[in-house]
């Protein structure tokens, strides 16, 4: 198996950076929209010979260095009786149900476990699994008060477990949402709550990556949470950021998705620039700063993933 993202999270000697996309299963590809036009989004994520047909793809087409599930971060939702609505152009929303529930995630979430297990039969890259950050899915279920952001938490605990003993080989959180917060709101709203997260993980020895929009802003406190990575937007220069993280935490990104979308001439100079800042550096993953955005040529990323993976 391609193990370079592994080695690169443990901040391993490798021969080059690993790539590997936000959202590198998704709308961008002519291959996935062909699949939208016929299903549901939800029934997409909810069918697992469908998912882990998706979260294969890129790796498929283009050659990235992991493969991240094909769900959504506000699936977790559903163990409270939320339904999933996603819109064409509106995004997902989240409708409440007339009465609180919480089912066992187990049970509510078996069809994330059987897509994972599905994966790990064949596939050659490491296999990323994710949820939301407890901030983020609280925005979304509009559920913001401690009293949610603890039972969030306490089910998305239970969920990253049920992914690790499917078989993923690495977690990402995404708090994207948190990283905006006012100082005083990060500190009791957002990193109380991923400091339960990674504290409960870190026995099973997964690697642990936390990504936030404006996570420049609060440094010292994800290190003190001691992830193995973190992984930054584009609001400084990745060679700044590693010498502000210890180096025994990985770090990933942080090309911004706009540049991804062309011209090639300036995504050529902005990769290259990025990809030279960090050379020699251990612990570096190559990424995005957000997610592929829909509008961008494959022949793009196809150009991204051959020049990385050229060192």
């Amino acid at each position: 198996m391609n193990d370079l993202l592994l080695r690169a999270l443990k901040c391993e000697p490798v021969p080059r950076p690993p790539i590997w996309l936000h959202r590198q299963a998704g709308r961008f590809l002519p291959e996935y929209r062909a699949l939208r036009a016929g299903h549901s989004f939800r029934h997409l994520i909810g069918t697992p010979q469908l998912a882990a047909q998706i979260t294969k793809l890129p790796i498929d087409l283009l050659g990235f260095d992991a493969a991240i599930l094909f769900s959504d971060i506000l699936v977790i939702a559903e163990a409270f009786g939320f339904t999933i609505d996603f819109k064409d152009g509106k995004g997902i929303e989240l409708l409440a149900p007339a009465q609180e529930t919480r089912r066992d995630v187990a049970e509510a979430l078996s069809y994330v476990a059987e897509t994972i297990q599905l994966l790990k039969k064949d596939l050659q890259v490491p296999l990323i699994g994710f949820c939301g950050g407890p901030y983020t899915v609280s925005t979304y279920m509009k559920r913001t008060t401690p009293e949610w952001l603890y039972k969030i938490t306490e089910a998305t605990i239970e969920y990253l477990n049920m992914q690790i003993k499917s078989g993923v080989d690495a977690i990402q959180i995404f708090d994207s949402w948190a990283g905006k917060l006012n100082p005083a709101d990060f500190l009791k709203l957002a990193l109380p709550y991923l400091k339960a997260i990674v504290s409960a993980l870190q026995p099973s020895g997964i690697p642990i990556t936390i990504f936030c929009r404006g996570a420049t802003r609060y440094i010292q406190e994800l290190v003190a949470l001691r992830p193995t990575a973190l992984a930054f937007d584009w609001e400084k220069e990745m060679n700044v950021l590693r010498k502000q993280v210890p180096a025994e935490i990985a770090v990933q990104g942080n090309l911004d998705p706009a540049v991804l979308k062309g011209p090639l001439s300036i995504l050529q100079e902005k990769a290259i620039t990025l990809f030279v800042s960090m050379k020699g550096a251990r612990g570096f993953i190559f990424n995005l700063g957000h997610g592929i955005e829909p509008e961008t040529p494959v022949e793009n990323v196809r150009w991204l993933v051959d020049y990385v993976k050229r060192g």
